[in-house]
């Protein structure tokens, strides 16, 4: 029964996303029920891609990444693949009218960390997080507006910034592991061994500005989508508020998280605004 392939397809990607970000299947336990699955099978697809160029370092990367993206538009095309991520990706792609372009951004940011090392411009840092981050989530995004396209116009740019500045934090938490162990910067003018309090507060400042935009977008999202969305941005930016108050030299040594006492405090405080309309 092919309703039995979609159904283990899906579970799959659900299971990719909890093993391998904790908090954010959390956050996606926090939607509509009907929203669920399709975030999931999202996820799944740009974990996958994510971990061919962050983590199979003993492999052809760059053949692997061929390889992904010809059966992602395979699949995309023919509405099936035996590769079960990529088949629960393409029914959200083809069921959500998800735009080709948004897919063909991620996989470029993508292979841009085949070799790319560092962003010596806010241009190009742009680029990358807007293909990186920026596109998943206005893929999300086309699943919370289910279907109605004007409603997706009129929120793509604010969930552009929350995209961004979730993508710059996750930078700012990650700088000595993508130093370390990738040997990539994000940051222009950044210099690992000269971060200064001037320039963790220009980022800060940029990071600032997002938030501000996203939130705006948040109150404008369909019920479905608003509490699971606003959670996970009181989340981001509790660790956004940690990475401030830390000296430069911290935050090249310690990976900031968020207590588990802490996250329970902030889906119940978000639960209370979202009920009394106070987002």
């Amino acid at each position: 029964m092919i309703s039995l392939f979609h159904q283990v397809c899906h579970e799959c990607s659900e299971a990719v996303t909890k093993r391998y970000s904790t908090s954010f299947s959390s956050a996606i336990k926090l939607l509509h029920k009907d929203l669920r699955a399709p975030i999931f099978d999202i996820y799944g697809f740009v974990r996958f891609a994510d971990e061919i160029v962050d983590t199979f370092h003993d492999y052809d990367k760059e053949t692997l990444l061929n390889d992904f993206e010809a059966e992602t538009w395979k699949s995309i095309k023919t509405g099936i693949s035996l590769n079960p991520i990529l088949h629960s990706f393409q029914h959200v792609v083809r069921k959500y009218n998800i735009p080709h372009e948004l897919i063909v951004a991620f996989l470029h940011s993508m292979r841009l960390d085949l070799n790319k090392t560092d962003y010596k411009t806010v241009h190009e840092l742009n680029e990358y997080v807007y293909g990186s981050a920026e596109v998943v989530g206005l893929m999300c995004l086309c699943v919370f507006c289910e279907g109605d396209m004007q409603q997706y116009e009129a929120l793509k740019g604010e969930a552009r910034s929350l995209g961004a500045a979730f993508q710059k934090i996750n930078f700012l938490r990650d700088i000595q592991a993508d130093y370390n162990n990738l040997n990539r910067t994000y940051f222009p003018d950044f210099d690992f061994y000269r971060f200064d309090q001037h320039t963790k507060q220009r980022i800060e400042e940029d990071i600032e500005k997002d938030f501000a935009a996203a939130l705006e977008g948040i109150r404008k999202l369909p019920w479905k989508a608003r509490f699971g969305v606003y959670t996970a941005y009181r989340y981001y930016y509790a660790l956004f508020e940690k990475i401030k108050s830390m000296q430069p030299a911290r935050v090249l040594q310690q990976r900031v998280r968020v207590p588990d006492y802490q996250k329970a405090f902030i889906i119940f405080s978000a639960s209370l605004n979202n009920r009394l309309n106070m987002i």
